[in-house]
């Protein structure tokens, strides 16, 4: 079972209100995201993966998505 884009950038900007974020794949199992938000102004890369990673518990602990790059940034 896998998950699609639209429900990885769906589960990202309900957890991260405002979130700017991109989720694509090649191959329906190897995801890349990228996550531009307010909400990680002042928070070291690895707070921000930390909240992404929050946001997609349910589907990181349930296996539907297992390979997941993060780029994570704060609005310039």
């Amino acid at each position: 079972m896998s998950i699609g884009t639209a429900e990885i950038e769906r589960l990202i900007t309900e957890a991260i209100p405002g979130a700017d974020v991109h989720a694509e794949t090649d191959d329906g199992h190897h995801y890349t995201a990228t996550v531009v938000a307010d909400a990680f102004k002042g928070k070291t890369r690895v707070q921000q993966h930390q909240m992404v990673n929050a946001a997609l518990k349910e589907v990181l602990d349930s296996g539907a998505l297992h390979a997941l790059a993060l780029k994570t940034n704060a609005p310039e």
